[in-house]
């Protein structure tokens, strides 16, 4: 699951998507569903995902890191005009 998170984050940048390169240290499992993903960066420490039995790490993994990079981005806008 590492290296699939690893592929996607690659992908993702390439393809600009992703504003900075983040790198996946580890995947941890909490449980049947339930993962964390660590990062080795400073804006982005980890990542928790829930994928249920239908679905497919990868694709829960890309939307849920667009997610939250959207979110920082917003966060990294708001404090620049405050």
């Amino acid at each position: 699951m590492r290296l699939e998170a690893q592929q996607t984050l690659e992908e993702l940048y390439v393809d600009g998507l992703l504003p900075f390169r983040l790198s996946a240290h580890m995947v941890e499992s909490l449980g049947m569903e339930e993962y964390i993903v660590r990062f080795y960066d400073s804006r982005l420490n980890s990542l928790d995902l829930s994928v249920r039995r239908d679905q497919i790490f990868r694709g829960v993994f890309r939307a849920a890191i667009l997610n939250r990079v959207a979110r920082l981005g917003t966060h990294f806008q708001m404090a620049r005009t405050a």
